[in-house]
């Protein structure tokens, strides 16, 4: 057995996008330790002000989007025609593969919203394939309740002290999987993982410790490799989203909404965007 530790904690950023939207941001672009992870927005005040203005349509291509939604509620709307809305548990992912046109913005009756935008690579041979959309409600998602922590699971198979549960969204895997994970004040939580696999986790309430480090809220944990990761939570307890990823091991080129693996792919998908050819309509 080998045990993973905490090899790096990154605090997250303050900063801004779509129209206005606060958020908290980790960018993990060429991080060999995290890939296939790029990219880690929470979203997070009680303030409708603060992302009123939602994420007006704006391209994607060569990567992957996962929405997840703690409270209040976002509706999803995108060049293939599809629509959905999702309320607190839920969760909507996309592949934009060769070019997609979406849009994300807060229900009317949503007065404080908490959740996260995460962004995940596509292997090369991936990047131009049809875009694709899936909504998942909060009754779909894989749920244990253990002794002393609850774990939702959105994407992978996951064992927590010994008990398994697994998540619907099976278009991630085996390329990412995702839970998030409660764990009550001084409980530990011992999480298998594949040895092959990258694992961080993002930690938005409370603290948890692994061995000697301590990592706070708004921080995200970056372990070294190995198959159990042992996670102790501290005062007030812990939340936070554990993920796991099978490395894509190639150059990453991002560039605003386009991530890549060369800069003439980058240059091609704005020229693509400008022309009006990014996206193939249905």
């Amino acid at each position: 057995m080998i045990n993973c530790q905490i090899v790096e904690c990154t605090p997250s950023q303050p900063s801004r996008d779509g129209d206005g939207v606060a958020i908290k941001r980790v960018v993990l672009m060429n991080e060999p330790r995290t890939d296939p992870v790029l990219l880690i927005d929470e979203l997070r005040s009680p303030y409708r002000e603060d992302f009123a203005g939602g994420f007006p349509p704006h391209p994607h291509r060569g990567m992957q989007t996962l929405t997840y939604m703690i409270d209040g509620g976002i509706i999803h709307e995108d060049s293939m025609g599809n629509r959905g809305e999702i309320r607190s548990g839920g969760a909507q992912w996309m592949s934009a593969g060769s070019g997609v046109i979406h849009s994300e913005m807060p229900t009317q009756d949503t007065q404080g919203l908490h959740g996260f935008q995460l962004w995940f690579n596509l292997p090369a041979a991936q990047k131009m394939a049809p875009p694709r959309y899936r909504d998942i409600p909060r009754a779909g998602l894989g749920c244990l309740d253990g002794e002393d922590f609850r774990a939702l699971a959105i994407a992978g198979e996951w064992v927590l002290n010994g008990q398994s549960v697994v998540g619907p969204l099976f278009e991630l895997v085996p390329q990412a999987s995702l839970i998030d994970l409660t764990i009550d004040q001084g409980a530990t939580v011992s999480v298998d993982i594949d040895p092959g696999d990258n694992v961080l986790g993002y930690i938005y309430d409370g603290s948890v410790s692994c061995a000697d480090s301590v990592v706070n809220a708004a921080h995200l944990a970056i372990a070294s490799p190995g198959d159990q990761w042992t996670l102790t939570a501290g005062t007030g307890g812990a939340r936070l989203l554990l993920m796991t990823g099978r490395p894509i091991r190639e150059p990453v080129i991002g560039y605003g909404p386009f991530v890549m693996n060369t800069r003439e792919q980058i240059e091609q998908a704005i020229r693509d965007y400008q022309a009006g050819t990014l996206v193939q309509t249905p």
